[in-house]
């Protein structure tokens, strides 16, 4: 930002950039992740990715949510992209913090929408390929985010009913600073491409 400074504006306690001309203070806030566990028949939706980050590893369609939507207009919006799928919401699953990257993930658990039976869907311009997966056939390995793993936990753990209190980040990465984990105990690895 030519013409900015980095410094602590009066009254506050943090650097900021600041306008070095008429002092106006450019806040960086965290951005929103919107996205959603589409889920039928004990089976959840996952998208190969076909971009950076993470190229080629399974995510849950997400992405940043978009000015002017709502946090379940732009979880459709992200899932008809990578999944070419229309939805129905449950309901929040889990809100996750990243701090070390300065995103707020928001996701849902998800249906397909009515009418199609078998679902349909298919690979959207930012997915390489989608698939439903059971619990057991999850490629573990190859999850891409931290996140991922945590909404598919509470995906897990929230089975068919009704949904409680969304999940949130785990105790021992509470901030969401540590990279993907290893498959949970007792959970089979599922090579893939």
């Amino acid at each position: 930002m030519s013409g900015f400074v980095r410094r602590i504006p009066e009254g506050d306690h943090r650097e900021r950039m600041i306008c070095a001309d008429c002092g106006y203070v450019a806040y960086e806030n965290p951005k929103v992740i919107v996205g959603a566990a589409v889920v039928a028949d004990e089976a959840v939706l996952l998208c190969r990715r076909a971009i950076e980050p993470r190229h080629g590893f399974w995510t849950l369609p997400a992405g940043f949510l978009e000015l002017g939507e709502t946090l379940e207009e732009g979880a459709a919006r992200e899932t008809w992209e990578e999944a070419q799928t229309h939805i129905e919401l449950d309901g929040i699953l889990g809100i996750f913090s990243i701090s070390r990257i300065g995103q707020v993930h928001v996701m849902f658990r998800a249906r397909f929408a009515a009418g199609a039976s078998p679902p349909l869907f298919a690979a959207g311009a930012e997915s390489l390929e989608v698939g439903l997966f059971t619990w057991n056939e999850i490629p573990w390995d190859n999850i891409a985010f931290p996140s991922t793993r945590w909404t598919l936990d509470a995906w897990r753990r929230s089975g068919t009913g009704p949904l409680g209190a969304p999940a949130a980040n785990p105790p021992e990465d509470a901030r969401g600073v540590r990279p993907p984990a290893p498959p949970p105990p007792g959970v089979p690895r599922v090579a893939h491409e």
